[in-house]
Parts: structure tokens; sequence; C-alpha cells
């Protein structure tokens, strides 16, 4: 199969946005059995013991009749809230560095002259994260570029995936095979759906599963936008050594510190480094394993 154009609306499936206001209900404990049937249901997003399940309209009746399916559940509380306030903004198309990403229920914005620099990525954001305009997000796809800038890795590992944005935008470049690894259900069915709407299904496949657990084959290219105490995890792995270059975000200044000093520690090479603000760090390297 080739790769659909993203930026050709005619060549895509065309989608009404189905995000409005959110009806959020917040449970202490893990879902058994995750309702699939629910007509007003947009997904269950699940971390640290808790569980968040996402309507569309309020659905008292429904998360009654969970609770008494399901005892090891409580309901800890309910939210209202509008889909661009959960995201923080709101989802229109926008550029990244070369990336135009495009919500597929909008057409890119007009343009005059072709720009043949431009790389199209078609993204459903969802209710994860991802979306591309996190400062953490937006310097990834900055390295990504740079990564890819001569000739490019033949395979990338996205660890963390959320949107699977990075593995998305990898293939954009010419990347030949990508993962993306999330250990969220949510996360992974929206990353399958964007990976659908840029007609990347046969270089690029997203899988459920803990990072740490996929680090074997080594990848040419290892992407990791996470919290500290699963990079750290993923550092001090043997497999890491075994990557050939890495993108590591997600980080706080002091944890850059910690994350920087351990990987010069570990004969590893970092050969960029973004700051947002003195406060977001993203670091892109090669390991002491391929120096």
């Amino acid at each position: 199969m080739h790769d659909m154009p993203a930026g050709d609306s005619r060549l895509r499936p065309r989608v009404q946005c189905p995000y409005g206001e959110l009806f959020i209900y917040y449970f202490q404990g893990c879902l058994k059995d995750a309702p699939t049937a629910m007509d007003a249901l947009i997904g269950n997003w699940e971390e640290d013991g808790c569980s968040f399940l996402f309507f569309s309209r309020p659905c008292p009746e429904q998360v009654e009749k969970i609770l008494a399916a399901q005892p090891q559940l409580s309901l800890l509380d309910t939210f209202q809230i509008p889909y661009e306030q959960w995201q923080g903004d709101t989802c229109r198309p926008f550029r990244c560095g070369r990336f135009l990403i495009t919500p597929p229920w909008e057409a890119p914005p007009p343009a005059g002259a072709p720009d043949a620099t431009v790389i199209p990525i078609v993204l459903d954001p969802g209710l994860v994260f991802g979306s591309g305009t996190h400062p953490t997000t937006r310097d990834c796809l900055a390295a990504l570029d740079l990564a890819c800038a001569a000739g490019g890795p033949e395979t990338a590992l996205d660890l963390g995936t959320g949107t699977g944005l990075l593995a998305i935008a990898a293939a954009r470049l010419g990347c030949r095979r990508a993962l993306a690894v999330d250990i969220n259900f949510l996360a992974v069915s929206t990353a399958r759906r964007n990976i659908v709407y840029n007609g990347l299904n046969e270089r690029v496949l997203a899988v459920r599963g803990r990072a740490e657990q996929f680090m074997e084959p080594p990848a040419d290219l290892l992407l990791a936008n996470l919290h500290m105490d699963v990079l750290d995890t993923l550092i001090a792995a043997p497999a890491f050594g075994r990557q050939k270059k890495f993108i590591l975000s997600g980080l706080l200044r002091s944890q850059a510190k910690q994350v920087q000093t351990r990987l010069l520690q570990d004969g590893h090479r970092i050969l960029q480094t973004w700051s947002k603000e003195g406060t977001w760090f993203t670091f892109y390297g090669q390991t002491g394993g391929t120096a």
C-alpha cells in the first residue's frame, strides 16, 4: 500500500469532531471489563490504580451498572468540561517546524504555491498526550527532523507514544519501520486511528505494553517523551545502550541534570539539547555502544 497524502482531504475519511463537552467519571480502581457498547462512550483512561471514563453526555445509569457489576470500583468524582479545556487549546491546523498538523475534521489551511518542505500529518489528539502543542512534543519533532536530516533511521521505537505522533512523524521523514508503544489502551487505540488516517498501516505499528519490554531488538532511533521515573528505568536497562541514537524528553530542569549526568557516565553522547524557558528539556544523542 502506498502512503496516503495526509494533506489531501479528498483521500482521507472525513469525520466530524467527536468532542464537545466531556462528561468524566473518576473511579478508584481499574476496570476489569471496559465497556465498549455505549454510544456516548469516548474512552477509558487508567493510571496509578484509577480509571477515568469519558462520555459525550451524562451517563449516570450506565455508570451505576458498571459499579454494580465491578465491585472493585468506587466512584470518586464527576466532571464536566469543554474538550478545548481538557486539551488546553482549540484543535485546529498548525505548523510545528516543517510539520503541518491537522485534525481529521479540518481541512488544511489554504496555501499559495505548494511548499515541498511541508510535511503533512493528520492527527486526532483524542484524550491523550501528544497533540504537538506541548513544548516537549515540539522539541521532539525538531530533534526527529534533525535525526532524519542525513538519510534518517531505518527503524524507530516510540515509547509512550500517546497519539502516535512521533512514530508517524518518523515515518513521514522516511523511516521504513516504526513501533509505537504505550501502556494505556486508549492511547494505543488513538495511535492506531491516526496511523490509518495517515495511510501508514504497513510502516507503523501501535502495540500495548510496558516501554522497557520493547527495547529488543535495538532500533536505529529510540524516542521517549515520558515521566522521569520511566525514563530512568529505560536508561538503566542494558538494552538502552544497544539502541543507536535516542531522543529523550519530558524532563524538568533538575531531572534533566540527573539524566544528563547518567547518560555521560554511561558513555553516551548528547549531540544537541533543547530547552523551553529553562523548564522543559529534550536530549538528542548517540549511545556509547554505537560510538
